[in-house]
């Protein structure tokens, strides 16, 4: 049995054990403006319904005082639909033990709020200063839908707040923690009950049990065959 089952196991320990998430409403459409500086000009990565997923490294850091749950991330979603149910999964290896805060918020409250508008700024500078995209393993995200007019749009800034939550003896893994590779995923739901991508493995959920249920009557007529041709006395009777 363990022989049969070794090639399943080898693919699970390959899978994202860990899964932060949150779910929120498209919010009501804004008026984006053309004119600098704009979204694009804060080289943030974005997330769609139709580029829905990013693969890459956040940075973490141990909680203080000024940053009590973690380094903060920012992303972008663009193009919601205004009133659609939508989930947002931070994915990570149970290897790298991390506490993940995940937030959306509209425009109007971020650029209102100054801890959060300082905090995005400090963000955007970071990836300025690096080239924009930071190890990013996905097409080139980042990138809004480029317009020479102002737009109509449902969008949200969404941040995610990484706090390292280890301790070891090893003197350098607690000065310097080390960035958290991550599945990031923006997940429309189905008729407001089932995220999208979750659509694929309900199929086929419901096509073993059907083809189990086949199997198991099968298997019990040919076990009700087997006992009857054993007792042919019950048979004649």
């Amino acid at each position: 049995m363990l022989i049969r089952f070794a090639p399943i196991i080898l693919l699970i320990t390959s899978v994202f054990a860990n899964t932060e998430k949150t779910i929120f409403i498209g919010p009501p459409t804004a008026n984006i403006p053309s004119a600098h500086p704009t979204l694009e000009d804060l080289h943030v990565d974005v997330l769609t319904p139709s580029n829905w997923t990013i693969r890459t490294h956040l940075e973490a850091q141990f909680p203080n005082i000024s940053s009590p749950n973690g380094k903060a991330t920012w992303l972008i979603l663009d193009e919601l639909t205004e009133g659609q149910r939508y989930e947002v999964r931070v994915c990570w290896a149970a290897t790298q033990p991390t506490q993940f805060k995940i937030a959306t918020y509209e425009l109007q409250t971020v650029f209102e709020t100054p801890e959060l508008i300082s905090e995005l700024s400090e963000y955007s500078w970071s990836r300025q200063s690096l080239g924009g995209d930071r190890g990013s393993q996905s097409k080139p995200v980042g990138n809004l839908r480029a317009s020479n007019s102002e737009r109509e749009a449902s969008v949200l800034f969404l941040q995610i707040l990484a706090a390292a939550d280890y301790y070891t003896a090893n003197k350098t893994l607690m000065r310097h923690v080390p960035s958290v590779h991550v599945d990031i995923i923006l997940d429309p739901f189905l008729l407001g009950v089932l995220p999208r991508s979750l659509l694929p493995t309900v199929g086929y959920i419901t096509v073993v049990a059907i083809t189990s249920w086949f199997i198991a009557r099968y298997i019990s007529i040919w076990i009700r065959n087997l006992g009857a041709e054993a007792n042919p006395e019950k048979k004649i009777q």
